[in-house]
């Protein structure tokens, strides 16, 4: 079901009726249109999202990114090692936040906040998926934040896999609670416009993974 419901979007998005930039209806609205239950609709977002099509910002709702995907990346990322992700996160996120400490504005300050804050709150409620959802969410507002749109992209297209990794290796939010600090750490060096400090704490936030 979920399958049916990301095809006949993504034929809405190829057909510009869902436009470029538009934001989605909302979960609600898209079960009364499809006829399916809540669990069916975000399996569907999280198919498009995979795929390159949309993008969800936590607390703001679901966006149009591309009418054409980006399903040869996502294949290509599909067949890698955890590994190799790590290894194209730490090569993206390493020049990101140099970026993004140069770059970030107030506004992104705030969008990167506000997903720490979720990030945290989830961890103490012990709600997993929410808890990968909202750091994942924090490392795209910091990609947001450097000022490249081609990184932020691409960023976003690993990061779509990274978050099905965490989902299979984690069964607890155990390691999010434990990271929180070394995550403030590298809020503040953003803040703080710290382009040295703000690789370090990064470098050790991706060898606790």
């Amino acid at each position: 079901m979920a399958e049916e419901v990301a095809d006949t979007i993504r034929d809405k998005i190829k057909s510009h009726i869902y436009a470029l930039s538009s934001k989605l209806p909302t979960e609600p609205e898209l079960m009364k249109v499809f006829g399916v239950g809540r669990s069916s609709i975000r399996e569907a977002i999280r198919i498009l999202v995979n795929d390159g099509y949309l993008r969800v910002q936590q607390g703001v709702g679901t966006f149009v990114i591309s009418s054409e995907g980006t399903e040869s990346l996502g294949a290509t990322f599909e067949r890698g090692q955890f590994s190799e992700l790590l290894e194209v996160r730490q090569l993206l996120e390493t020049r990101i936040v140099e970026k993004a400490a140069l770059n970030r504005t107030q506004d992104h300050l705030k969008t990167i906040r506000r997903a720490l804050d979720l990030r945290i709150q989830k961890a103490a409620e012990e709600d997993l998926e929410a808890c990968i959802d909202a750091d994942i969410a924090f490392h795209q507002a910091v990609a947001d934040a450097c000022g490249n749109n081609i990184l932020a992209e691409l960023y976003g297209a690993s990061s779509k896999y990274m978050c099905r990794v965490f989902g299979q290796r984690y069964t607890s939010t155990k390691v999010f609670a434990e990271t929180h600090q070394a995550h403030e750490q590298l809020y503040m060096a953003i803040q703080q416009q710290d382009v040295v400090q703000s690789r370090h704490v990064l470098h050790g936030i991706i060898e606790a993974v």
